[in-house]
């Protein structure tokens, strides 16, 4: 076990590169994969060396810092420059489909080198500018974490054991973590925690990577396969299920990792809270339900292969959603920077949210 400094580098800008943890490989190999090109960058958020929404978000911000610089190297007009820094932006866009992180990172940063292109400022200039929003989407998305950490261990009572899914940790963000950051900010505040971490099929972030960072960081987590978590939900053992999202509607329902919605159910029905931890940069305003947001199909193979060996026969289908929608109703609160937002979430979600 590779200790490593809290929060986790997950994603950092070094000498005209983007340095990624790559996730894949984990917990066998602490590797840093690195990013030259948007190509490569692409290919590493496709191929899930970079995971989780807000941490997606911030590795496009710093992608589009580097586009710029690319297209310095290739042009000497600046409007050729934006021309080649709008593909590279549509490129990023097309690699993720339902973390809506992704595109408020897009969006922002992309902001920034249009209004200064507007504004007439040198290529020099807007590569700086990049740069430095880039770095404060990282930095902003650390500092909302740890609000909302602080916020949510608040709902912790000193020795609870709580279930999460997938990994909402520092790997899947700027290095805090969502929901396995309130489980921080709890150690953090003197209190003990104990967890079980589903294994989270079919690609196993929970038994790779929350029970990884967990682990790491000394709390005490059981990892346990998905179909258990019923069982565990009905023998009492678990005093809150807390996840993360990768976009959260107006109405407040939530999508998240395929498998949440099943564990908020179990929640509901043996009366365990169920809470979503998530920054603004996931809400989805645009959204005006679940029914809205865009569900990412990914390739049958990470079903029909385990651990690298084939583990269905020959001939036969596989269905691979990455994601699920928990309705609004089956959530007990929302857990933000800002506060624990409560039903009727429609209307808390845009007093909080709504204008920022």
């Amino acid at each position: 076990m590779t200790a490593l400094p809290f929060p986790f580098p997950v994603v950092t800008w070094d000498d005209q590169e983007i340095v990624l943890m790559d996730q894949t490989l984990l917990p066998e190999q602490l590797v840093w994969r690195r990013c030259g090109d948007i190509n490569s960058l692409c290919l590493a958020i496709c191929e899930l060396a970079v995971r989780g929404a807000p941490a997606i978000g911030v590795a496009a911000g710093f992608g589009l810092a580097l586009s710029w610089r690319l297209a310095m190297s290739h042009e000497t007009d600046t409007q050729a420059m934006m021309v080649r820094f709008l593909a590279d932006r549509q490129q990023l866009a097309e690699t993720r489909p339902t973390a809506v992180n992704l595109f408020w990172a897009l969006d922002r940063v992309g902001a920034v080198a249009e209004q200064l292109l507007a504004d007439g400022s040198s290529a020099d200039h807007i590569a700086t500018a990049l740069l430095i929003e880039a770095q404060a989407v990282l930095d902003e998305d650390v500092a909302m974490c740890r609000a909302m950490g602080m916020h949510g261990q608040e709902l912790l009572p000193d020795f609870s054991t709580v279930l999460t899914h997938c990994n909402a940790g520092g790997l899947a963000t700027g290095g805090y973590g969502t929901a396995v950051g309130v489980i921080f900010a709890a150690k953090e505040s003197g209190k003990t925690i104990s967890v079980f971490a589903d294994e989270t099929r079919p690609l196993l972030q929970g038994a790779r990577l929350t029970a990884w960072e967990l682990h790491n960081q000394g709390i005490e987590v059981t990892v346990l396969c998905d179909s258990a978590a019923a069982t565990l939900l009905q023998q009492g053992k678990i005093d809150a299920v807390i996840t993360g999202a990768d976009r959260i509607a107006a109405n407040g329902d939530a999508a998240n990792k395929i498998g949440t919605y099943p564990l908020a159910v179990m929640a509901h029905r043996h009366d365990v809270p169920f809470y979503v931890a998530a920054p603004r940069s996931t809400f989805d305003g645009a959204s005006s339900s679940g029914k809205d947001i865009a569900i990412e199909l990914r390739d049958p193979v990470e079903v029909h292969e385990f651990h690298g060996g084939r583990a269905t026969p020959d001939g036969v289908n596989a269905w691979n959603p990455a994601f699920d929608v928990t309705p609004n109703d089956l959530i007990t609160a929302i857990i933000t920077e800002e506060g624990v937002v409560r039903p009727p979430y429609s209307e808390n979600l845009a007093k909080v949210w709504g204008g920022k």
